[in-house]
């Protein structure tokens, strides 16, 4: 007799649940909720960039990503899918240490007029109206665009978690106040499995014994189903209206 292998690919019947995190993401602690809750289910963590999580769920290769919004949409095809904002990142700018503008605390665009300015093309943070004058040079990744301004020949802005993931001796970083925000969500394919509705519900911080999952769910009764329901409740107590209580003994009606 053959042995069967499982479908995987199967969102619904996976025997994993596959979990995409970008550069940044620290989704160490959702993966330790989800251990405990469900031990007969185990969560792999896939490592991909943000340009390839959009083909990553549209092809089931993962159930679920934790990726930048709406930055992973504008790659790849992720078919019929659901996103959810988890949270905003600040932005900063990267610079040498020895770099003028770290004698600020923080700045904003205008300050980077003048500056030379990195934009990988993993592009981890959208920036509509670029500041300063692009370097010619695009680099690969986030990770090679660190290692270029630390040579001097630019400067980068980030999501913050990227600049502490990247961060080196040589280099610092500066918060820009009015630079757009970086946000983080969930993406995940049409339909919700109930692997990914559990998932949703760790990250919102459901508890367990919450009763929200799709099978719990209770239909809403129509009016009518309501005043059933309550003429039941009152002819079991002996309410039942239109009936007067029974005679007791005493003396006969006079004719």
């Amino acid at each position: 007799m053959g042995v069967t292998t499982p479908d995987v690919h199967a969102a619904d019947k996976a025997p994993v649940f596959r979990l995409a995190y970008v550069p940044g993401v620290t989704p160490s602690k959702w993966v330790r909720i989800w251990a405990e809750r469900r031990p007969d289910v185990p969560l792999e963590l896939v490592a991909l960039d943000v340009a390839d999580c959009a083909d990553a769920v549209g092809g089931r290769r993962v159930q679920m990503a934790i990726t930048r919004l709406p930055d992973a949409l504008r790659y790849g095809d992720a078919l019929q899918h659901h996103t959810i904002e988890l949270y905003e990142e600040s932005t900063v700018v990267v610079v040498p240490k020895e770099h003028v503008l770290t004698a600020g605390e923080e700045m904003t665009l205008a300050d980077l007029a003048d500056e030379q300015l990195l934009w990988p093309l993993d592009e981890p943070l959208a920036v509509a109206e670029r500041p300063g004058v692009a370097v010619e040079h695009r680099p690969e990744t986030t990770g090679d665009a660190i290692e270029l301004v630390a040579a001097g020949v630019g400067v980068l802005l980030v999501p913050q978690s990227l600049a502490r993931l990247h961060h080196r001796k040589d280099l610092v970083h500066r918060p820009v106040t009015d630079a757009p925000k970086g946000v983080v969500g969930l993406l995940w394919p049409a339909p919700t499995t109930d692997f990914a509705d559990e998932f949703i519900g760790i990250v919102r911080g459901r508890k367990a014994t919450s009763s929200r999952g799709r099978a719990d769910e209770v239909p809403k009764r129509s009016a009518k189903e309501k005043a059933a329901a309550k003429r039941a409740a009152r002819e079991a107590a002996g309410k039942t209206p239109g009936k007067s209580a029974r005679r007791g003994p005493g003396r006969p009606k006079r004719r």
